[in-house]
């Protein structure tokens, strides 16, 4: 059942990606039916960050309020609806609307489905678990990019919009097989049908009351926890939260995002006129994604993070600075060498900038106040999300691909500097050790990655 369950949650990632990604193939089609100034067109591509920055806002109460599971739910809803909309729209205004939807899902979706797949998952195949909704992610942007590859024609758009609905209900559908969060129940006080949940989960038979007892125990120990954003502003707390949205800072503006939504664009500025050798190029960026992704996976526990931090804003640097020359010196450059650079900045982004973020984020805060940290971390994504998604039309009609490239390239080269002076080594510590650390007074980034030997047990 946990695999079914995870299976079932990482469809939020996936159809996270493929909205994501679907207007990237589908705006050349859709510009010669409702034509966008670049004002518009920004907008209307960022209203899924938009949503998502107010969903993820909303999101930590609504799943305390209501459950993991139904909170999930009300995101499929929206996802299918969302997706619908977008699909029959006959004015701009009513797409904009549809992607503020699917934005709703998307931020909801977001903080909601990692911790539904956490609190559900058995601790030795957590992280492996957790991990599904980021590959998921990368997936459902590659799915996008095929999609325009197999619909092609006026008016398709339409049905690159529809297809978004099909996951949607599936996610809809296999929610309602699912058990809640036991530890949700156990903090609303439902034991008997947290033990049940647990059973579920773990399968018929196999012994849950240790496991039930222990997040009984945990559950009555946060009751006196002061739990608040304020506490975050604590000088002990505070180095964590300059981490937690610093990365995610560092990340959006590492163009990223730019370069998922706007792919096609970025082609047809480097010489390359032919729609289709724009898609094949912007499905290539999806498979490179998505395959260095799952490397990223096994690495991350075996570099360690600060390490593969540094290792991925150098890549981004060089490959952004690549692009920008190329750009302005297209006699000198031959164009493939700008799809080879594209290509080897999202392999840099994939294996470093787009999973640590997330598991970083989850590692740094204390157990009393990780909600709100997590939240600020969050709105720090989606707010910068934004603001690149809605500004790049807009820099690229007045200062060009080549200096919008170059101050993505400096921002990502300050990412650098930000990794070796704020962000600790996380890799070979407990959450418990990483909290004291962090309690002690000492410099945050003062915790380094321990010998073998020095780990004391537990640890």
């Amino acid at each position: 059942m946990i695999y079914f369950l995870a299976s079932i949650a990482a469809i939020a990632g996936f159809l996270f990606g493929f909205d994501e990604g679907v207007i990237a193939v589908a705006r050349p089609l859709l510009d010669k039916d409702f034509p966008m100034t670049p004002l518009v067109g920004g907008f209307m591509t960022a209203a899924v960050p938009l949503g998502a920055l107010i969903g993820a806002s909303a999101a930590g109460r609504i799943t305390d309020h209501f459950g993991r599971r139904r909170a999930l739910m009300s995101a499929a809803a929206l996802f299918t609806i969302g997706a619908l909309i977008a699909a029959v729209m006959t004015a701009t205004w009513i797409l904009v609307a549809a992607r503020l939807v699917l934005g709703l899902a998307i931020g909801t979706a977001a903080v909601t489905a990692p911790l539904y797949i956490a609190e559900a998952a058995p601790l030795a195949i957590r992280g492996a678990l957790v991990s599904t909704y980021q590959l998921a992610i990368t997936f459902g942007i590659l799915a996008s990019y095929l999609s325009g590859l197999a619909i092609s024609g006026d008016g398709t758009w339409r049905a690159m919009f529809a297809l978004g609905a099909v996951p949607g209900l599936l996610f809809l559908v296999g929610l309602i097989f699912l058990p809640e969060s036991p530890r949700w129940l156990v903090l609303k006080g439902f034991l008997d049908r947290a033990r049940a949940s647990l059973h579920r989960l773990r399968g018929v038979g196999a012994p849950v009351d240790k496991e039930l007892n222990e997040i009984a125990l945990t559950a009555e120990a946060e009751k006196g926890e002061k739990v608040g954003y304020s506490a975050l502003l604590e000088p002990t707390i505070r180095p964590a939260l300059i981490v937690g949205m610093g990365l995610f800072f560092l990340q959006q503006l590492s163009g990223i995002n730019a370069v998922i939504y706007y792919a096609p664009e970025i082609f047809r500025h480097a010489g390359f006129d032919s729609e289709k050798t724009q898609t094949l190029a912007t499905v290539g960026v999806g498979t490179v994604n998505f395959l260095t992704t799952i490397l990223a996976m096994y690495l991350i526990d075996k570099m360690g993070r600060r390490p593969l931090l540094v290792l991925g804003f150098v890549g981004t640097t060089a490959t952004m600075l690549l692009i920008a020359f190329a750009v302005v010196n297209p006699a000198i450059v031959p164009a493939w060498v700008v799809i080879l650079a594209l290509m080897l900045y999202i392999a840099s982004f994939a294996i470093s900038l787009g999973p640590l973020p997330h598991v970083i984020m989850s590692e740094i805060f204390p157990l009393h106040v990780r909600g709100p940290g997590m939240s600020m971390a969050s709105i720090s994504n989606w707010g910068f999300n934004f603001v690149v998604v809605f500004a790049f039309p807009l820099m690229l009609a007045s200062v060009g691909l080549a200096v919008t490239f170059t101050i993505f390239a400096v921002i990502c080269a300050g990412g650098i500097m930000f990794t070796l002076r704020r962000v600790p080594e996380t890799t070979g510590y407990s959450l418990e050790a990483i909290e004291a650390h962090l309690k002690s007074g000492r410099p945050f980034v003062a915790l380094r990655r321990p010998m073998p030997a020095t780990v004391p047990p537990g640890h």
